[in-house]
Order: structure tokens, then C-alpha cells, then sequence
């Protein structure tokens, strides 16, 4: 569902805008629990999360510690907020609808002295973020750089989806921001001035070149492929770029030239990342014909000079004659690279299915099987990397100590969830403010939702307890029951079975409720009784 402008501006008048900018966030871990993307920031340590919600975005700067234990601690964190006009996450991804492959991820990149780079949405004449704009750029989360792109005379009268930035790359040798433009083709900034400057260019596949093409050019798309994907070969310094027309390198030197015969003129490559000790590249195809879908995941591994498709292998290490990723209708959030292992992050089209595999040289081992004998390659809530079953949006590598490759994933509501040692272990990092004991708090996160969403439960016993959960509408009409007499044990800091505890804005009878505020009633067996309050706008996700 997309809210229009008129809607927006009537529930931020509804709720106080003092409730919405980044200072009603400075107590908290992040800006909010709505993370659509992670990435390193250049210093050891630290990690940017974005956030966004139905009616703002924002970014968190984190400082990250790990204890004696293993455990990553947050010990510093600052929040900031983007204007309401603009945002790193176009709706279609927001609201889980658009099927493209390379248009179900909010691409990132650590570029220098640009900082935390992504893509920029505006709306449209409905208030929806669907109008491609040009790139963020944050260096600092009180002072987000808007830096718009020209979009094409030639498109015009077609979606500006089309032309929506899905992959950006960063030259650290030539301090050069290389941006992926789909059918805009390739932009670029000069990144190593205090006022970048950017160009654009297109493709020509049938002369090998880089043309020149500002906002007049003339595309033609059977010459001029759309790029979806770029990445930096840092060996080479070539830049590798996932075309609609296969895929294509752009050398030190300046030259263009075909990358791959196994994905040549006929693949439509949708993305391409190139990362690990020794180093590899994963790509990923796909397309969509007769209202089907189509993909395949691909890697060039060490001592081998061309793509071939990632093995799916059972927990025996037999190789799977079904294409696991292409039945699993999966498309790639990103790669982070540790060592010699690939995690790539994927959510399923048409669902809620998300999480990562852990590919390498050998493909993609299933991690275990479940009660009726199936395989399981997908890590994510099963496997405790979240402690929520949500969608995990994007996933990062990044040097959280000197000695350490740290690991972390962003989830749609959960915050995010951090790794010291390679996924072996999860430290979820979300906002959890001080709650008084024997349901003296109960805090609802978020406070605003839309029917089909999450808001979690949270509240603290002293001791055992058992736990019933009602909510009910402003004027105390019994709505549902969440749990009735859930065990629940004592914690220094929150007891919420976050599994279940929580609100998705539907009522017992599985209809989604008016919009309104509701309140939420936490009882124990020991004669204790908290209140929370949360607001849904109604609708459905």
C-alpha cells in the first residue's frame, strides 16, 4: 500500500512532529528498527545503519565493542534524520511488490570523503518514492548530502523506475564513485574534490566504448544496455559491470570489453560482487517473461577464468540436480565477504522468505535438515542470527576490530544483528529502552504501524511469570488476544518473547483494524498490570 501526500500530512499532524524528527531518537540505539541497510563507514569499529519508516528515513552512526565473551556491545551511537521528501528506499522495495531483481535491494557503498553513499527517491505526484533522483551521501548523520543526476530526455514518458540506481562502486585509487543507472547506464563522480562532479555514460556494446551521454542522449537500448550492477575489482582495478546485455569491464586503462562468454549478450546479469581472500566474484541473472521469474546465481572462484552456476550441495556435500536458487524464486540484497566465504544475503520474490547463504569455492552447503528430511541451506531466524522472524534486508562485512571481520545484517523490524565470528554467533542490536520492572514499562516498537506489520511487546518481570496479552481500541473494546498465560522468565533487561510478542494490527477475527489508537494490556499471574499504547493507520502491507 502507498500512502499520498494528503495522507502523510494528516498523520503527522495526528502525531506531533516532535515525535518523528532525530531528536525524538536520541535516546535510542538506532533511529529506528526499520534497517533496510548496513555498511562499513572506513574506521575500524563503526557501522552505518539506515532506517526508514512509512513517514521518515533516517541514519544511525554506531561505535561497536567487543566484550571478553565475544559479545558486540554498542558503546556510542548518534542518529540523524532525512528530510520527508526524500529517502534511500523506493516503495516498491519498502512494501515488498516490485519483483525485479535489481530493484529488491538499497545498493551502499563506503566511498572516501563522499562517505556512506546510496541511492536518493523523491515522490511523485502521489507521494509515493518512486522517482529515481540521484544519490545520498553522508558523512555526517546531522548534515545528509542530497547530489541529484539528470534523468534522460529519452525516457520521459516511461516509469523513472527504469532508471532507479540498483549498484554503486567506489575506485579508492582514483577516488572515483562509479554508479549504476539501469537504463541511465553509468554514472560517475569525481569523488577526490571538496564539490564532486558528476557525469553520465552509456554503453555502446557494439563499438566497446563509454559514450558521453547527457540528459539529450539518445538511447537505444538494442546498443545501449541497461547496467544494474557495478563492483571494483581490486587486483585489476577494472570495473565490472552487470548489463542487460551480459557482462562487461571497464579496464584501468580505460577500455571496454566483454567479461564473460558464459554470460554474454543473452543474460540479463542483474548484479555483480567481487570481495574475499582469495578473491572471487559472484554475479546473479534474472528476468521475468510470462508473468514468471527466472534467476541463477553465479561465481568465477580462484584458479577458473569464467562464471559458472553455485552449486547447491546437501549436508553430505552432494551436489542438487534442482536449481535450489532458481526454485526458491530468491534475488540478491548483497554479498559480504570474510576469508574465503561469500554471505549472500537474499529475500524471495512474492514473500516474506529471507535470510543468507554461505557460499564457496564448492557452492552452497546445506547448514542442516528439517523433521521431513529437506535440506536447508537459508540461515536466518532458525539459525538465530535474528531474534525475531522478520525480513533480513541486507548484509554487510565490515572491520569491527583491528583482528576481527565483523558480519551484519539489517532486518524490516528487528534492528540489526552483528557477528564477531562469522556467523557463528548473533548479537541482535535494536532499541530497548529502560523498562520498569513487574510491567512497570510497556513499550510498544514502533509506536505507528500498518496493518500486517510488527509492533513488539516489550515489558519486564522480576520473576517467572505467566503472561497475558490483550489489546484493545480507544474507546476499551476487547480487539485480541495476543498470548493468555505465556511462561515467561525474569530479565535484567526485557522479557518479551519477541517470537510472538508482538501486534500486527489485526483484530481475532484476522481483519485489519481501523485506523486509530489501540491499547495493549500485559498481565502476570502475580497480580501485576502494564499498559502501551500504539497507533495503526490501518491498510494492509
Amino acid at each position: 500500500m502507498i500512502y499520498n501526500m494528503a495522507f502523510k500530512n494528516a498523520l503527522k499532524a495526528m502525531l506531533g512532529s516532535a515525535l518523528l524528527v532525530s531528536s525524538a531518537f536520541a535516546a535510542e540505539t538506532l533511529f529506528s528498527n526499520d534497517v533496510r541497510n548496513v555498511n562499513e563507514t572506513g574506521s575500524v569499529g563503526t557501522l552505518w545503519a539506515f532506517s526508514r519508516g512509512q513517514l521518515y528515513s533516517g541514519v544511525t552512526k554506531l561505535t561497536l565493542d567487543v566484550g571478553d565473551s565475544g559479545k558486540v556491545i554498542v558503546s556510542e551511537t548518534k542518529s540523524g534524520s532525512l528530510s520527508d521528501a526524500s529517502t534511500a528506499v523506493h516503495d516498491g522495495y519498502y512494501y515488498l511488490v516490485d519483483e525485479l531483481a535489481e530493484r529488491r535491494r538499497v545498493p551502499s557503498v563506503y566511498a572516501g570523503t563522499m562517505g556512506y553513499v546510496m541511492p536518493m527517491y523523491e515522490m511523485d505526484d502521489d507521494g509515493a518514492f518512486v522517482v529515481p533522483s540521484g544519490i545520498l551521501s553522508i558523512n555526517d548523520v546531522d548534515d545528509p548530502v542530497e547530489r541529484p543526476m539528470d534523468a534522460p530526455k529519452a525516457y520521459e514518458d516511461t516509469s523513472a523506475m527504469i532508471y532507479g540506481v540498483s549498484g554503486v562502486a567506489y575506485d579508492s585509487a582514483y577516488k572515483k564513485l562509479w554508479v549504476a543507472r539501469g537504463a541511465a547506464g553509468l554514472g560517475l563522480y569525481e569523488a577526490s574534490k571538496s564539490s564532486p562532479k558528476n557525469f553520465n555514460f552509456a554503453l555502446n556494446v557494439e563499438k566497446s566504448t563509454l559514450d558521453t551521454a547527457k540528459a539529450s542522449f539518445g538511447w537505444n537500448p538494442e546498443v545501449n544496455p541497461s547496467i544494474y550492477g557495478v563492483a571494483m575489482n581490486p587486483a585489476t582495478n577494472e570495473l565490472w559491470m552487470a548489463t542487460s546485455q551480459g557482462m562487461w569491464i571497464r579496464t584501468a586503462s580505460g577500455n571496454i570489453k566483454k567479461a564473460s562468454s558464459v554470460l554474454g549478450k543473452d543474460s540479463r546479469v542483474t548484479g555483480v560482487w567481487i570481495g574475499g581472500d582469495p578473491l572471487r566474484i559472484v554475479a546473479e541473472t534474472f528476468e521475468k517473461k510470462e508473468g514468471s521469474t527466472r534467476g541463477a546465481l553465479w561465481q568465477i572462484i580462484p584458479g577458473t577464468s569464467d562464471f559458472s552456476k553455485v552449486n547447491f550441495l546437501d549436508t553430505a556435500g552432494k551436489s542438487q540436480k534442482k536449481d535450489v536458487y532458481d526454485d526458491g524464486d530468491f534475488t540478491v540484497s548483497n554479498v559480504a565477504f570474510v576469508g574465503e566465504n561469500a554471505f549472500v544475503g537474499v529475500t524471495a520474490v512474492g514473500g516474506d522468505v529471507s535470510g543468507y547463504f554461505k557460499l564457496n569455492s564448492d557452492g552452497i552447503r546445506a547448514r542442516d535438515m528439517d523433521d521431513n528430511g529437506k535440506n536447508i541451506w537459508l540461515y536466518g531466524f532458525e539459525s538465530r542470527a535474528t531474534d525475531r522472524d522478520v525480513v533480513i534486508t541486507s548484509i554487510c562485512a565490515f572491520p569491527l576490530t583491528k583482528n576481527i571481520r565483523g558480519l551484519a545484517i539489517a532486518t524490516a523490524g528487528n534492528g540489526i544483528s552483528v557477528s564477531a565470528d562469522s556467523g557463528k554467533t548473533w548479537n541482535p542490536i535494536l532499541n530497548r529502552a529502560k523498562l520498569g520492572n513487574d510491567l512497570g514499562t510497556v513499550r510498544m516498537v514502533p509506536s505507528v504501524i500498518i496493518a500486517g506489520g510488527q509492533s513488539l511487546i516489550s515489558y519486564k518481570v522480576s520473576k517467572a511469570s505467566k503472561i497475558t496479552i490483550d489489546v484493545y481500541s480507544y474507546d476499551m473494546k476487547h480487539v485480541k488476544t495476543i498470548v493468555k498465560d505465556a511462561p515467561r522468565d525474569a530479565d535484567a533487561s526485557r522479557s518479551t518473547d519477541s517470537r510472538v510478542d508482538f501486534w500486527d494490527g489485526y483484530d481475532k477475527h484476522k481483519r485489519a483494524c481501523t485506523m486509530g489508537v489501540y491499547y495493549v494490556r500485559v498481565k502476570d499471574n502475580h497480580g501485576h498490570v502494564g499498559w502501551g499504547k500504539v497507533m495503526t493507520v490501518g491498510g494492509s502491507k
